[in-house]
């Protein structure tokens, strides 16, 4: 349909195409599971076991997480999960995630695919087209949990305080994407002995409650108790994401 129009539209308008259209899915997807018991829809899913809550998830991140700072990570058969996979997905976790290349969420958590559905970009922002995949995620796809994932020595997160403090300028739509960042940066102790691990910190803090201000789909989730929201930071030196509140 996108490509069928005629006139641009605008990012607002755009977007709210996509919600409409989100939200329409979702509700034929209600209406054709309205007449099936719910323990019969529970064996429908393709992976059941992802059929789980906010709090089982959390649980299950953090086992993989514990499993993988380990060295002890499962084996996986993808050979096996292509065929079931091709029908569809429903993951048990959706990630907003750094763009940066040695952070592997699937590794991180010793997931296999179709476990994680994964939003990725510099910085871990919550921009429009990230939240709407998020939307997507808990609308249609019934994922109980979001994660926010930053990591340490993020270069977006230093990119923004040498902005911050520094007046320093970057080439093309960098400059926009540090602009976003630089927000949290202003929040923090400019003198804290890791002011770039606060500010990563912070940065993961802030994406979460923007994903709560700019989603309807997402807050009333929370609020009824079907979804969480959380934040994290991965080390690279061992690892390990700790959560954050």
């Amino acid at each position: 349909m996108m490509c069928e129009t005629r006139h641009p539209e605008t990012p607002t308008s755009a977007r709210r195409k996509f919600l409409q259209g989100s939200g329409a899915l979702a509700a034929t997807v209600a209406g054709l599971t309205s007449g099936i018991s719910a323990p019969a829809f529970a064996v429908q899913p393709l992976k059941p076991h992802n059929v789980i809550t906010p709090d089982d998830a959390i649980a299950r991140l953090q086992e993989g997480n514990a499993r993988y700072v380990a060295g002890l990570m499962q084996r996986h058969d993808f050979a096996s999960e292509r065929e079931p996979l091709n029908g569809g997905q429903n993951p048990y976790a959706a990630l907003l995630g750094c763009a940066d290349s040695r952070v592997a969420p699937e590794y991180a958590f010793d997931s296999v695919r179709g476990d994680l559905f994964t939003a990725r970009v510099a910085g871990n922002i919550a921009s429009d087209e990230a939240t709407g995949s998020l939307e997507y995620a808990v609308g249609v796809l019934k994922v109980p949990l979001i994660l926010v994932l930053g990591h340490d020595k993020c270069g977006a997160v230093e990119a923004a305080l040498s902005a911050h403090t520094k007046g320093t300028k970057y080439p093309g739509s960098i400059q926009t994407l540090v602009r976003k960042i630089e927000s949290s940066v202003r929040k923090i102790d400019i003198n804290a002995p890791d002011r770039l691990d606060a500010a990563v910190a912070q940065n993961v803090r802030d994406n979460v409650n923007a994903l709560r201000t700019a989603s309807a789909i997402l807050r009333d989730a929370e609020t009824k108790g079907t979804l969480k929201i959380i934040g994290g930071v991965y080390r690279l030196g061992n690892g390990k994401v700790d959560l954050i509140a």
